[in-house]
């Protein structure tokens, strides 16, 4: 019962033990229910999305995750800060489809960091992409805010509660490469 309950927490195992192996091999019930709900939600959120809009979503949800991590030290990130920084940004580009250049500010200053940070990542991937891509942006960042909100109104009592979800999605993926960087190379198959 003690290994079960305390593993990895307050017994520190060793790493060829069978049981830690188990473990990680096969996930409590808890965690196999939270991954399916936190899959059904992302796939809720991106459900008519192109292929464009979704590379968008994975793509500014991963930044979202980093900076979130790396903000957690001095100011938290909440989930009302996301939000507020998605509808900025959308009512950015949304105007600037109109033909008008006009940035709308965050209210918060969490929000406009991360609104600072996603600016240079979405204009990198919008190169030569035009209004469609303005379209594509505005669409997937109104689609994030409204995520935020389903997810807030299902755990009405958590700050956090959407930036847990992605962070338990995408946390791999955020540890991964800069999505500024250009593509590492092609990896081939090489048959004799």
């Amino acid at each position: 019962m003690c290994c079960g309950t305390k593993r990895l927490t307050e017994i520190a195992c060793p790493a060829d033990c069978a049981y830690l192996a188990a473990a990680r091999e096969h996930p409590a019930a808890v965690v196999v229910r939270r991954q399916h709900r936190d899959v059904g939600f992302v796939l809720q959120f991106v459900r008519d999305f192109s292929d464009r809009q979704s590379q968008l979503f994975v793509l500014i949800a991963t930044y979202i995750v980093r900076v979130a991590a790396d903000a957690a030290a001095l100011q938290p990130l909440l989930d009302e800060d996301v939000g507020d920084a998605m509808r900025s940004l959308a009512s950015t580009y949304e105007t600037a489809v109109r033909g008008v250049i006009y940035e709308h500010p965050a209210t918060s200053l969490p929000a406009q960091r991360l609104v600072s940070g996603l600016k240079p990542l979405l204009a990198e991937a919008g190169k030569n992409g035009g209004t469609a891509f303005e379209r594509d942006a505005a669409v997937v960042l109104r689609r994030i805010d409204q995520a935020v909100v389903d997810v807030r109104a299902a755990a009405p009592d958590q700050r956090r509660a959407f930036l847990e979800l992605i962070e338990r999605i995408f946390a791999k993926a955020a540890k991964g490469d800069d999505p500024t960087d250009p593509a590492p190379a092609e990896r081939r198959l090489i048959v004799p």
